[in-house]
């Protein structure tokens, strides 16, 4: 029994030792280099850039719509402007507007009030006046996508006619941008992927792997152009904006950087 025990106390009392000295030789060994990974061969490699670039034609017109109205009570003033609102959001329908392309995006309700002062000479201060409830005012905005460019000049008249106190944010994007934005970026990639092989192979050698990869693009907003035009000398109807969306380049630029042996 003691010579057992005798056996597994030098048992670990070897083990001890192996571990304190493997642990001080890892620590001497560190303590030798300048930094983790000084003793690794260099890493050759190339960097090369690619580029890519579209002109593109917006496909897609939004703006916002609002009607506001008055009234001595809250209802009355609700009552009209949801009156106007339904009546644009009917039009916007009937001209090809699909009901997901029409959006709420503000409502509000506010009091009106006035004010008397009294009538004083200028160099006598004018204390504030009595502040009176005159009614309240009732906003509705809405905000509206035109997937059919060529109906948006007789869209804004349209709804100009049927009592839009606000009409605002005219701007034209592409619906599937991103995915304009990817097939760009993929070119840009193989372009670079095209001049790495080429250089590699001026070089004599062969590309192992991607190292790093960085990019950047410019993706300015559209420019677009807005005449109105409208009816004089007794024309029966307002003659409808031309609208016209205008283009715009979409560039991407990548860097890429590989290893080579």
């Amino acid at each position: 029994m003691f010579e057992n025990k005798h056996i597994k106390n030098g048992v670990i009392a070897v083990l001890g030792f192996l571990a304190i000295f493997l642990l001080g030789k890892t620590i001497t060994e560190f303590k030798g280099l300048k930094y983790v990974g000084a003793g690794a061969p260099p890493q050759g490699t190339i960097t090369v850039s690619g580029k890519s670039e579209r002109v593109v034609v917006p496909d897609l017109a939004v703006f916002t719509v609002g009607v506001t109205e008055e009234g001595a009570i809250v209802s009355v003033a609700q009552a009209a402007t949801t009156e106007g609102i339904n009546g644009i959001i009917a039009f916007l329908k009937t001209n090809g507007v699909a009901e997901k392309d029409i959006k709420t995006i503000n409502y509000q309700i506010y009091p009106r009030y006035d004010y008397e002062r009294e009538a004083r000479p200028n160099y006598y201060p004018v204390p504030d006046g009595k502040r009176s409830l005159a009614g309240y005012t009732v906003t509705q905005t809405l905000e509206v996508k035109v997937r059919k460019l060529a109906d948006a000049g007789k869209l804004l008249s349209g709804i100009g006619e049927l009592g839009a106190t606000d009409v605002s944010g005219l701007s034209f994007s592409v619906d599937k941008e991103e995915d304009i934005k990817k097939e760009i970026r993929g070119e840009a990639i193989a372009d670079a992927a095209a001049s790495a092989k080429g250089l590699a192979r001026d070089l004599g050698v062969r590309i192992l792997r991607v190292v790093s990869y960085s990019e950047g693009g410019y993706y300015p907003g559209p420019l677009y152009k807005l005449e109105a035009a409208y009816g004089r000398g007794g024309d029966s109807e307002p003659i409808a904006p031309e609208i016209t969306p205008g283009e715009y380049k979409v560039t991407s630029n990548v860097s890429v950087t590989y290893e080579i042996r």
